[in-house]
């Protein structure tokens, strides 16, 4: 009977410990969200990483936190107010959690749209990546005047998207960079991309470490890793791809308490509503490897129509991964490191514009130093090695909608003959060929062409021409086999 009460006893011990524990760990974390004239704004999404729920009439929340886990207090910002900046023009928000003050209130301001702004540009960057003061230099003196330019011709709202590798590995960057991109004066989101981690440090999945962690610089700069925003009639998320382990050792995939994120976060999102979803690393890559959660995404965002915008891979492309949901892999702003004008795929250094209506996409990809018409280039036969006799064309925003026909002299010939190949302008510049791209064309001319006209019709109807005139010593070629 002694031994029954002494296990009675500690097991009563340990109970309490345990629940005790638990509600240590689980610390109310409290705040209100108000609008400029500070009145309260119910219904805005909150959440700390893991918890979600939404302001009530009064504008205030409580989420139960803990405080050794998460990081951050996020909101959701709704599609009828601003998206808050600070004086770099960086998303604000978000609010750092800290430990010793965890039982202050944890506030937000927002103002108020005169209405809901459903027509919008959205520009994605992907991999900027300096890694030197060289690579800097033409960040700085080539897409930034270049984005400057654009932006003189747009009117309306205008946000910027860079869908990771914002830098090379050097961290101590991000000051040189923020200033530079602060000068567009439009919203800046970022997502993390594999070289945006402290190489010290594993990531803080691994390490449970709040002051040695690998996101912790990036975060600093950027805010949350995983987080969405409201635009128009646009539900917009961007959430972390890389599982990263330090020294720049990585894995490609989302963690299972990512998935449970998503999973609350598009709770409070209609079904049948447009979703953008800013990853770094493409899905379409990540769908190869099982440990990845790749399909699991795919099926948690099946009610919704959704484009997704990745980088990372340094070339373009278009992948249609669903009836519903369309993967843009956008062409680096870099190219290949910065070495030469163009991405492993001939895709031209430069960015993607999404122009937004309502739920009406369109998107065109933007070459640094061109205007929007530039949208194939065009090489003569004799110019690609390994199709001498051909007219090659490389389409970079390429999908399966496109209709590409060329003309000789004048008269249709039909539609020109896809292929997959090196890029020949990547091959020249020296670097590793290691990728056939399948957005080449080609045509074979007949001995006696002197004008061909090549003609590139995108998905949404727009028409592009370039007329080239076929050199003597090409004809003689052809004249005398």
């Amino acid at each position: 009977m002694k031994k029954l009460k002494l296990v009675l006893l500690w097991l009563g011990i340990f109970g309490f410990w345990t629940v005790n524990q638990a509600s240590q760990a689980q610390t109310p974390i409290n705040g209100k969200v108000v609008d400029t004239q500070n009145r309260p704004i119910p219904g805005v999404v909150v959440n700390n990483g893991i918890n979600f729920t939404v302001t009530d009439q009064n504008g205030t929340y409580s989420l139960p936190t803990d405080i050794e886990k998460c990081r951050h207090i996020s909101i959701s910002v709704p599609a009828d107010y601003y998206i808050p900046v600070n004086e770099l023009n960086l998303i604000e928000f978000y609010k750092p959690i800290k430990k010793e003050k965890s039982s202050d209130s944890y506030n937000f301001t927002l103002k108020k749209r005169e209405r809901i702004e459903k027509k919008f540009t959205y520009l994605v960057f992907s991999d900027p990546q300096p890694k030197n003061d060289f690579h800097f230099v033409r960040f700085f003196t080539e897409t930034v005047p270049d984005v400057k330019k654009f932006l003189n011709t747009k009117q309306g709202d205008v946000y910027g998207f860079v869908e990771g590798d914002i830098v090379s590995d050097a961290l101590h960057l991000y000051p040189l960079y923020t200033s530079a991109i602060a000068s567009w004066n439009i919203p800046m989101m970022h997502v993390i991309g594999n070289h945006d981690f402290d190489q010290k440090f594993a990531a803080f999945s691994h390490t449970g470490n709040k002051k040695k962690y690998a996101e912790h610089e990036y975060e600093s700069f950027f805010g949350p890793t995983d987080y969405s925003l409201n635009i128009g009639d646009i539900h917009i998320i961007c959430m972390k791809d890389i599982d990263y382990l330090g020294n720049k050792k990585y894995n490609t995939r989302f963690l299972k308490e990512q998935l449970e994120w998503l999973k609350k976060d598009l709770s409070y999102v209609k079904p049948g509503s447009t979703v953008f979803l800013n990853v770094h690393v493409p899905l379409f890559n990540m769908l190869k490897d099982s440990q990845s959660n790749a399909k699991s995404v795919l099926s948690i965002l099946q009610k919704f129509n959704v484009h997704i915008f990745s980088g990372h891979t340094h070339f373009h492309k278009n992948e249609i991964l669903a009836n519903n949901i369309y993967e843009h892999n956008v062409g680096a702003v870099c190219g290949f490191h910065w070495q030469g004008n163009s991405s492993r795929c001939g895709t031209p250094n430069g960015y993607m514009i999404v122009d937004v209506d309502g739920d009406n996409i369109r998107w065109h990809f933007k070459p640094t130093g061109h205007d929007l018409n530039y949208q194939f280039k065009i090489y003569k036969p004799g110019e690609f090695s390994s199709q001498a006799e051909y007219i090659v064309a490389n389409v970079w925003d390429w999908d399966n909608t496109y209709k590409i026909n060329w003309y000789e002299d004048g008269i249709l010939k039909g539609s020109m003959e896809q292929f997959s190949d090196i890029d020949q302008d990547f091959i020249d510049s020296g670097r590793v060929k290691v990728y056939r791209t399948d957005h080449l064309f080609r045509a074979k001319p007949s001995s006696t062409a002197k004008k061909i006209k090549i003609e590139v019709i995108n998905r949404f109807g727009d028409t592009y021409n370039e007329t080239i005139e076929l050199e003597n010593k090409y004809l003689e070629k052809m004249l005398t086999k």
